[in-house]
């Protein structure tokens, strides 16, 4: 699987889990030099906390685009430290 923004492949992975529909990376299959982590947190009540992301591309940024639970509550233990994306993040095959 392929994660791109603004035309750059920034993660890929053979091993993926999905949930709810969202492809989540290990954390080891991001490009690091297009994230920056933010303050931004939401909390899912059985995921647990996830912290965002933000992306840049080419000189553009895309604000919390992608998340991760860093300590899942027990029931998501499958994605810890894997992270998903949205806002046109593009993830394929």
């Amino acid at each position: 699987m392929k994660a791109m923004w603004n035309d750059v492949v920034i993660a890929e992975s053979d091993n993926t889990v999905v949930v709810e529909g969202n492809h989540y990376f290990p954390i080891t299959a991001i490009k690091p030099e297009y994230f920056t982590e933010t303050q931004h947190t939401t909390t899912c009540g059985w995921k647990g906390l996830a912290n965002y992301y933000s992306i840049q591309v080419n000189g553009q940024e895309n604000p919390n685009a992608a998340w991760v639970y860093r300590t899942p509550l027990k029931a998501a233990e499958n994605i810890k430290n894997h992270v998903a994306f949205w806002k046109g993040v593009k993830v394929s095959s």
